[in-house]
């Protein structure tokens, strides 16, 4: 018999729910992004998001319930991210999921929101257990993640190598605020960049032999190299538009180029240590084309890299991390909390 998982993702600033039969069919996938209403800030506020989510999470069920061609009743388990996240914002899919699960007598499952980013990749056709096959070199970008992992089997984790500061995504957030372009940071960065002549280069952090990650450098190093052109601060800038945009072009493929060749570099680098069968990229940064681009030209192994709608936050991940877990008989009861530093591997 086919398990039908509804799946609930609130763990930052999108409100998304999703239902996915066995694992890897998406019968829908429902998001309401907070995009708009975060913008103002240049970030996520998180009472802001906390009150959002609020007033989206039921609109939000009946569209992704609706969408599926199948009514409550069918559902056979209620999975939710617990964390990592927003305290405020976890807190609201997490209450949404133990109602459903105790007015309708299911199975409730809390995934972890790194993992649920993973499973991501088994939303389709191929699944990655099978073709490649494990182990499986894992590099997740997502909100305040940077983290490579070495994927041994479902729910098996080994954590070999982490950002020691800024995260790519925020990296990307804060370069985007020194260039003068809109939130979220990494969107906008690749929209400008392309066409760019990169005649700059900014530094790459290597960390010695280690797999681990630091972008803060290449982040102050863009914010001098951008007052040095005299774009920033941007009320001191004398540059004429023209110039202005080509100058803000360059300096935002620059610091592409640098996160993306970082990343690239280290995640090769452990598949070839661990003998890895296969890559999967993961999480929101996952979505920048040039990053998809670099590592599928490097790499002599299958790379597998789900849909753009499928990096970012979304529903349909946590349900189809939830079917392994569920299968494995693992549950959770109405005592599940919050943990908002929750770690994986």
């Amino acid at each position: 018999m086919p398990i039908n998982i509804l799946g609930i993702e609130t763990s930052c600033d999108e409100t998304a729910i999703a239902v996915v039969t066995d694992g890897c069919r998406l019968r829908s996938n429902i998001i309401a992004s907070q995009v708009d209403l975060h913008s103002q800030y240049g970030g996520v506020v998180p009472e802001v998001a906390s009150r959002q989510h609020v007033r989206d999470l039921v609109p939000v069920l009946k569209q992704a319930v609706s969408d599926s061609g199948l009514k409550m009743k069918d559902l056979d388990v209620v999975s939710v991210t617990y964390g990592p996240g927003l305290a405020g914002s976890l807190i609201t899919g997490l209450n949404a999921a133990k109602a459903i699960s105790f007015s309708l007598g299911l199975p409730l499952i809390g995934v972890n929101h790194l993992e649920g980013h993973i499973y991501a990749s088994w939303l389709g056709d191929l699944d990655p257990s099978l073709d490649p096959g494990f182990p499986l070199a894992c590099l997740i970008a997502s909100g305040g993640h940077t983290d490579l992992l070495l994927m041994e089997g479902h729910g098996d984790y080994r954590l070999l190598g982490r950002t020691k500061d800024d995260a790519a995504g925020e990296a990307f957030d804060k370069a985007a605020r020194i260039l003068g372009l809109g939130f979220p940071g990494g969107p906008e960065i690749q929209r400008v960049s392309q066409g760019s002549a990169s005649v700059e280069r900014l530094p790459r952090a290597w960390m010695g032999d280690t797999l681990d990650f630091s972008f803060s450098g290449v982040k102050t190093a863009l914010l001098h190299l951008a007052q040095e052109k005299g774009i920033y601060p941007p009320e001191n800038n004398t540059l004429g538009p023209e110039e202005t945009a080509d100058t803000i072009r360059n300096l935002a493929g620059a610091f592409q180029e640098s996160v993306v060749d970082v990343m690239s570099v280290k995640l090769l680098k452990m598949a070839d240590k661990y003998g890895a069968k296969g890559l999967i990229l993961a999480g929101g940064v996952a979505a920048n084309a040039r990053l998809r681009e670099e590592i599928t030209r490097l790499s002599p192994l299958p790379v597998i890299i789900p849909a753009p709608v499928l990096c970012t936050d979304n529903g349909a991940m946590i349900a189809a991390c939830a079917y392994h877990q569920f299968k494995r008989g693992e549950q959770f009861g109405m005592e599940l909390d919050i943990e908002p530093g929750l770690p994986l591997g």
